[in-house]
């Protein structure tokens, strides 16, 4: 017997799959052929709609985990955060898509591109703002544990506060990651000016890649490795 098909769904498309997944919208967000000063346009689009797309998720993602642990829950806070650093991962990835812009590529981009910069990112502005909210909650866990980072690191690996500490770390090294890469992509196609140049996009990115959201957090692990010898 052949399947029942047409769509049940509300809304534009000829399938459920399309009124669902909005693909009407979605596939006509990005400038058409007639409006684009280049080709490699729709390159530039793509990647940095979907990492809009990976953020969106990815605070939603972290604000679940701080509802987690302002309930008391830890282990379900870890798994949302481990959610949320695998989608910084995937806009991590797809940086290597801008491999194939080079320079002079990039050089006629610029008419299309304004003055925008990717620091007005709005999901990395959300993701910044729940990543300190985050940190504000787990430093009220562990009060209301009565313990501290020492004390917590200094204990057991099996712990669930232990481990969303460590989700903490993974979150954090994963965002230096994704910042070390867009640095090293931004300098190879000439984007952001003289590599060491003070004051330059370059500059700024550079000083950002050591930027830790929660550095107490690290400075526990490295104390605790410094007294035994050994990472914990």
């Amino acid at each position: 017997m052949k399947r029942d098909t047409r769509p049940v769904l509300p809304g534009d498309g000829d399938s459920d799959y399309a009124r669902y997944m909005r693909t009407d919208v979605l596939l006509d967000l990005q400038r058409r052929p007639d409006e684009t000063v280049h080709r490699d346009e729709l390159l530039f689009q793509v990647v940095h709609q979907s990492a809009e797309l990976w953020f969106k998720l990815a605070v939603a993602e972290l604000t679940e985990a701080i509802a987690r642990v302002d309930a008391g829950e830890p282990a379900p806070a870890e798994l949302h955060l481990a959610r949320a650093t695998l989608a910084v991962r995937l806009v991590t990835d797809q940086l290597d898509m801008f491999r194939h812009l080079s320079p002079a590529v990039f050089q006629a981009l610029q008419p299309a591109l304004g003055n925008g910069s990717g620091a007005e990112s709005p999901g990395w502005r959300q993701a910044q703002a729940a990543s300190r909210q985050l940190g504000q909650a787990f430093r009220r866990l562990l009060d209301e544990r009565g313990t501290d980072l020492p004390t917590l690191y200094a204990g057991d690996p099996a712990d669930p506060v232990y481990r969303l500490g460590e989700a903490l770390v993974d979150w954090d090294e994963q965002v230096a990651l994704w910042r070390v890469r867009h640095y090293k992509i931004a300098i190879r196609v000439g984007s952001h000016g003289v590599v060491g140049t003070k004051g330059s996009p370059s500059d700024m990115l550079a000083r950002l890649i050591d930027y830790r959201f929660f550095p107490e957090i690290w400075q526990a692990r490295a104390d605790v490795a410094m007294g035994d010898g050994s990472l914990a």
